[in-house]
């Protein structure tokens, strides 16, 4: 038979053929990023770069109409009140369940004293220096108290990342602290430095209470909590304490919506990382808006950046690289069935 010759015997092309796949691995050999790296990147890429935009945007703010902090601190929380809307949608209390009402409130009134000193600081020292005494007491700060409240380790790299961005930030704001001036100018940078490390003290206070939250709609509430906290407590706060100022040209209030957005976008993004990864090692994630400010400060603001806040600059990078580098591994996804 001629089919049965080996020249005849060819593949039919007139036929459709099957779709080729590739090979599928084997459950137990794919992989998928760990909870930890998850968290890191997002407070990386949400939570550090837009916050390196809060500070000096503020300083632009307060430089063009003199904005006070508790008017900055005001329409920041604004833009947090419509996430009521999607509470409501989703059929949720406002406040939160009953039984972890007063932790969530306390929660956004840390995050309001947080911000609060964060924004009165920055308006007496560079933005700069006002984030990193900040960032760095914070991530202080969430070590110790992580250690002695959760008992949770850190590994050996992280700890050498932890040091390495605490050193690089005593390298940027070591030097402005030993030529303090003296005098009314003096007292306020000062002063300034103290509201910086309380902020930081408070962040880390308030990122700990977060991590105790646990319960369906846990970030929307916080986050809706923290702009009526803020709204009930600024309001009073402006007409005693500072005076209100309307501002009257387009870059403060530019300036004004862009810390909004910002703040808020580095708010959420910073709650949810701190439910994935330690505290401590989000606090360092979060350095790199040290960075962001630093450049801001020398390329918008025209203020000096010192070789000091080059190097520090670096040794922040250096240490991140190392935080994210060690967490950056793979949860195989047989073992996370199990």
């Amino acid at each position: 038979m001629a089919g049965s010759h080996p020249y005849f015997n060819l593949p039919d092309f007139t036929q459709p053929s099957p779709p080729s796949t590739p090979p599928s691995l084997p459950s137990h050999q794919r992989c998928r990023p760990s909870d930890a790296t998850k968290g890191l990147l997002v407070a990386l890429l949400g939570g550090g770069l837009p916050a390196g935009f809060v500070g000096p945007f503020s300083r632009m703010a307060y430089q063009s109409s003199h904005l006070p902090s508790l008017e900055l601190l005001l329409c920041r929380c604004l833009f947090h009140l419509p996430i009521a809307l999607l509470l409501k949608l989703r059929g949720d209390p406002l406040l939160g369940p009953p039984d972890v009402r007063g932790r969530a409130c306390l929660h956004a009134l840390l995050n309001v004293l947080s911000i609060g000193c964060a924004y009165s600081a920055v308006q007496v020292v560079p933005a700069g220096n006002a984030a990193t005494v900040r960032k760095g007491s914070s991530t202080v700060c969430s070590a110790l108290l992580a250690l002695c409240l959760e008992s949770q380790r850190l590994s050996g790299y992280d700890w050498c990342g932890l040091l390495g961005s605490t050193l690089g930030l005593i390298i940027i704001v070591g030097p402005g602290l030993g030529t303090l001036q003296e005098g009314t100018t003096g007292l306020y940078t000062a002063l300034g430095y103290v509201l910086a490390f309380l902020g930081g003290l408070a962040l880390s206070l308030g990122l700990l209470v977060y991590r105790s939250l646990d319960f369906p709609s846990c970030l929307l509430t916080v986050a809706f909590l923290f702009g009526l906290v803020g709204l009930v407590g600024s309001v009073p706060g402006l007409f005693v304490l500072q005076t209100p100022v309307l501002p009257n040209d387009p870059l403060s209030w530019s300036c004004v919506g862009a810390v909004g957005i910002l703040a808020l976008v580095s708010f959420v993004c910073v709650s949810y990382a701190v439910t994935k990864a330690h505290p401590a090692l989000v606090c360092a994630v979060l350095h790199s808006e040290v960075v962001v400010a630093l450049m801001l400060q020398y390329y918008v603001l025209y203020e000096t950046v010192a070789p000091s806040d080059i190097m520090g600059a670096g040794v922040v990078l250096g240490s991140i690289a190392i935080i994210t580098a060690q967490n950056l591994s793979c949860e195989r996804e047989g073992q996370v069935e199990e």
